[in-house]
């Protein structure tokens, strides 16, 4: 029928027409390029070694009415089990062998139970299922093992401690062959996990980790160690290929280091904030990201706050996070381009190539932190600063169209939604036209 045929071509223009307009409207909206994956570096593999204490104190049934050997065994499972691919993980024991008592020999008892390399999973749990609470506590000499396990690199290595005592084996002392694989510029950083709670294991335990910038966790569940050990073979797939440096940021802009593009290391305490200088040069774009490791039991609601203010203290951008109270990291993250400042930042002469004014730009981390009753409070918390200068990237309100991000997405929806209406209303009249002529 003559009346049915003319509005399926209609129907079939307004489609056409619907899908030119939706494509070229989208067509308009700033493309995002794909980040380069990690594996495509070319770099050593991240290198993890766990070093477990099976010393006679693991005996103790005092985590959720567990075993602390059972606890940490059903982990280290758990933990096999979500290994990332790319990753070279081993395990270490200290105190698993010597049954006897004379000491001399009991603190020599440490050694490789798993090598450090690809993981083949079902032999590393079954060498862990085979461990029984035996021996002393040689920390110090366990350290120096891992170190060696590890062997040399251009990337940072990590080993992951977990023990419930202090070393029962001194010297060495823990405290200083962390300060010693420290100084050997070696890329060693030593996380710290503790599954008994006494002031002496917690003060070594934050000793060491204090000494080579790792984190101290004070475990208090399966499941908080569980996680807190993912979170760690995480963090060296993630930081591997970077060895942050160390840093101090100040109280003030005037007197803060300057950085550059990079990853850095400092120390913040409760309630604090560290002020860092980034030159932002013309037609670039800062961004930076900051990671706090909770490395001991703080109270609920914090926070943790980055901003980008002018040498004046005019807020710029800024990033926050917020926590719940578990040991974990806080992270946020901004970015700014001088294509923003609104002549709220200060401009130096020494400018970039194209004879435009660099920007100082002040990078301020703030926490909100406070320690649970009977918590030291020193050393600071472990923070994590990355810096990075790209090109600026456009403004919201930038060439597109003359319009920002969210208006052309508006345009689109009201168009859409237009077509879409005029589309059903061809639709009735066909229908009512087919009802009228039968």
């Amino acid at each position: 029928m003559t009346t049915g045929r003319r509005p399926k071509a209609r129907l079939g223009s307004l489609l056409a027409a619907l899908a030119i307009t939706g494509g070229a409207l989208l067509s308009g909206l700033p493309a995002h390029a794909d980040e380069p994956s990690a594996g495509s570096t070319g770099k050593e593999a991240p290198r993890v070694d766990l070093v477990l204490d099976v010393s006679g104190s693991m005996r103790a049934a005092d985590i959720e009415g567990k075993s602390r050997i059972a606890v940490a065994q059903q982990s280290l499972n758990e933990v096999i089990d979500a290994l990332p691919a790319e990753t070279d993980f081993g395990i270490r024991t200290l105190g698993a062998n010597y049954p006897g008592d004379d000491k001399a020999q009991g603190c020599q008892d440490t050694k490789q139970l798993f090598p450090v390399g690809k993981t083949n999973k079902v032999e590393a749990k079954t060498a862990v299922a085979t461990l029984r609470p035996t021996g002393w506590t040689p920390i110090g000499l366990a350290l120096r093992g891992a170190a060696q396990d590890l062997g040399k690199g251009e990337t940072t290595r990590r080993v992951v401690l977990i023990t419930d005592g202090e070393d029962s084996c001194a010297p060495p002392d823990p405290c200083d062959v962390a300060r010693e694989l420290a100084a050997q510029g070696i890329h060693l950083v030593v996380d710290t996990l503790g599954l008994a709670h006494d002031d002496k294991t917690r003060q070594q335990l934050l000793c060491i980790a204090n000494a080579t910038g790792g984190t101290y966790t004070d475990v208090r569940s399966q499941d908080q160690l569980t996680e807190k050990v993912k979170q760690l073979v995480v963090r060296s797939s993630d930081t591997y290929a970077v060895t942050p440096v160390k840093t101090a940021g100040t109280d003030k802009c005037e007197s803060a280091p300057v950085l550059t593009p990079g990853v850095y290391s400092d120390r913040e305490k409760f309630s604090e904030h560290r002020v860092y200088r980034i030159p932002v040069k013309a037609g670039q774009e800062l961004r930076a990201s900051v990671s706090v490791s909770l490395d001991r039991p703080v109270a609920r609601d914090y926070g943790v706050l980055l901003q980008a203010t002018s040498t004046g203290g005019q807020e710029l951008v800024r990033g926050t996070d917020a926590g719940s109270g578990r040991t974990d990291v806080v992270s946020t993250g901004l970015r700014w381009s001088t294509a923003d400042s609104k002549g709220y930042a200060s401009a130096t002469p020494s400018g970039s190539p194209s004879g435009k004014p660099e920007t100082t730009v002040c990078l301020v981390v703030s926490n909100s932190l406070a320690a649970q009753a009977g918590v030291q409070a020193d050393p600071g918390l472990p923070l994590e600063l990355t810096v990075d200068l790209a090109t600026a990237s456009p403004a919201p309100d930038g060439p597109a169209m003359g319009l920002g991000r969210g208006w052309i997405l508006l345009l689109v929806l009201t168009l859409a939604g237009l077509l879409t209406g005029l589309l059903f209303g061809w639709i009735a009249r066909w229908r009512i036209a087919v009802w009228r002529e039968n």
